[in-house]
Parts: structure tokens; sequence; C-alpha cells
């Protein structure tokens, strides 16, 4: 029987919400997790991680990162890479980070570099502001046009490039160390094996994807590899070829070999996700998919925005129905819901569950 709008929703939800197991199995079947420092009322990466981990509590990444066999790097974004996946796209030795030109650094910036990469390799694992201590840089603007101390702008585009890796936090603050990374591959076979490699680990945590959302999240390999950016056109049509895909309604939609999406059936449960997670991040299959648009308003002025600051979206069984926001006020959570049908379903299972997902947060939360 053909693929159906139907069982690609199913599939793109049973997928990615698979059984709930350890945190070390689940960040190394997902392979990348995206990270947020809002907390409304977890980060990104917590609420994620919660539907796919036993147990799983607010915090408890950051707790248990050194025994995890995980990175903070970008990916497609910035987040929390496996060991492999980050093999995969360094070195990155002499490449700078995207958001700023790509101009040769001047030979002052590249002294303090060399003479901040020395300070690390004696101190062990850095704070910024020890960093900043010593050396006094100044300020400089950041990415996003503010101000930033210049030791700390460095130290960010020195762990970017691969120079540094993050080991830990105190008090959300990145500390770091030296990391030294094998070296890049020898031949163009070798190069296109890695970017094939990081195309396919991309698809497996956002399948199953329309054709336009295929060909940006292969752009967004820019960031992962900025080294391989003039070779993603090409990485694209590999893909095309190697991947599954079907059409439905008039879209191409792929997915990694080896997958059945008809034989996909989600549970009566009600999950309220977090803005990135792999299930919604993608807001043009989202719309392909439940028919509605969904917005992340943390930064839209409060006036404008529709559906809250931090709005969850809502998933009962494989549609995703409204969203939730949500805050702890004196120790309690309260939860302000809406519903793209205005009204919520008239369904005891629906309330149940509702209900035992708000005591899941709660559990989340240790409330």
């Amino acid at each position: 029987m053909p693929i159906t709008l139907d069982d690609l929703r199913r599939y793109a939800v049973s997928r990615s919400l698979f059984a709930p197991t350890t945190l070390k199995r689940a960040l190394h079947r997902m392979g990348f997790v995206q990270a947020d420092p809002i907390r409304a009322p977890a980060r990104a990466q917590d609420l994620i991680l919660r539907h796919r981990v036993r147990d799983y509590h607010a915090g408890d990444l950051e707790r248990r990162y050194s025994q995890l066999g995980v990175h903070e790097d970008f990916f497609i974004n910035y987040g929390f890479v496996t060991t492999e996946l980050q093999d995969l796209m360094h070195p990155r030795a002499n490449c700078r980070v995207l958001v700023e030109n790509q101009l040769p650094w001047p030979s002052g910036r590249k002294k303090r570099a060399q003479l901040l990469l020395e300070f690390v390799r004696e101190r062990g694992a850095v704070h910024p502001q020890e960093v900043d201590a010593h050396f006094s840089h100044g300020k400089v603007k950041n990415y996003w046009g503010g101000n930033s101390k210049a030791t700390t702008h460095l130290l960010d585009v020195m762990h970017y490039q691969g120079l540094l890796r993050v080991v830990g936090r105190k008090a959300g603050i990145r500390l770091y160390a030296i990391h030294q990374h094998h070296s890049g591959p020898a031949d163009k076979t070798e190069c296109q094996r890695r970017l094939d490699a990081l195309v396919d680990a991309a698809v497996d945590v956002y399948a199953p994807l329309p054709a336009s959302s295929l060909r940006n999240l292969v752009r967004r390999l820019r960031y992962a590899a900025p080294q391989w950016r003039r070779n993603l056109t090409e990485a694209l049509r590999r893909a095309h070829d190697r991947l599954r895909h079907t059409e439905v309604d008039g879209i191409t939609w792929f997915w990694p070999d080896g997958e059945e999406p008809s034989a996909s059936s989600p549970e009566d449960t009600v999950r309220l996700l977090a803005p990135f997670d792999p299930v919604v991040w993608d807001r043009h299959r989202f719309h392909k998919l439940w028919g509605w648009d969904y917005r992340f308003e943390a930064y839209t002025p409060s006036a404008k925005r529709i559906r809250g600051y931090y709005a969850l979206p809502l998933l009962w069984r494989e549609h995703v129905i409204g969203w939730a926001n949500l805050a702890v006020k004196e120790e309690e959570l309260h939860a302000d819901l809406g519903y793209v049908a205005v009204k919520p379903p008239s369904d005891e299972v629906f309330n149940r569950e509702l209900e035992q997902e708000l005591e899941r947060v709660k559990r989340f939360l240790r409330l």
C-alpha cells in the first residue's frame, strides 16, 4: 500500500520518541541534542531528554556530562554531540565561526590565541574569568551585536575550531581545556565519506523530511564542517540517491534506509515537547504534518506573541493539538494551556493522560 501523510505523521513521532533508556544510551542513539540556555521551566536539552531517558531530572546531563562520552559543539545548531559525531566534523583548525567574516585572522589575534592556548595547557581546566583576569583583552562585538569580553569571545572561537573542549560548567559557565583532534581526511573519498556520514546523522535525528527540509538541513552542515561547505550541494545529490523516499501529496519525503514508515503506531500519551525537540524542530515539516504554524516566541516582543514566551508543543498520540506555557511559582507548577481547536479534546483518556504528563513534569523538576 502507498505511504500516506498519516503514516509519515505516526512515523515521525514514534521513531523519535523511542522507549526510555539510560541517559548515555539515549544520547548515543540520538547522536545530537540541541541546547538552549533559556530555562522555562527547564533548559531545552533537559526537556528533550526527559522523554527519552528513564527517571530523568532537570540538570542530569550537566551533572553527569564528563561520564557520558559527549561534547558541547556545533552540529546543525549548538548542542551535545557524541565523540563519534564530533570526530567526523573536525579538524576545523583554520575555520572561522561562520557568523563572522571569513577573512584570515590578523597576526595580533593569532598571537593572543597562541598565548591563551599555552595558558590553558599549563592550568588544565580554566574558567573564562580566570583567563580574562590574566590577559584583560577588553571587549568586542559578539555574534548578536552586543558586547562580550574579548577573552570569552576568543575562547568561543577556539572551542569552535577544536583547539579547546568544554569539560564542564560552573554556575552555567563553560570550563575549557586543551583538545587535540585527529588529522583530517587524506583524500577526496574520505572527505565524501565523512560528509555523507554527517548527512546521515542529521537525517537520523530529524527524519522523515520533505525535500525542502532535507535541503535546508544539509545546508546547516556548514556549521558542522565549514571546511567542506563548498561540497554540500554534491552531498545533497548523493543523499537523494542514498536515502529512501516517496512522494505524498506532491511532496517527496526522505528517511533512512532500512526503516518502514507504515509500521509505526504511537501510544495514547500526552507529551509537552521542547521547542527544539526533533519532533517539532523543523517548522516547515511541522506545518506539513499538523497543518498549523508553530513559532518560538521567546525573542518576540511580548505584545506580539501569539502563544507565549516559551510555548511547549502539546502532542496527543501522533497529533500536535496545542501548546503549554509552564512556570514554577512558590514550588508549584502552573500550566497555561492553549489549543488549535480552541477547546481541548472531550476525551476522558486525554484528560487522564494530560494530568499524568503534568505529574511527570513535576517529578522531572523535583517539585
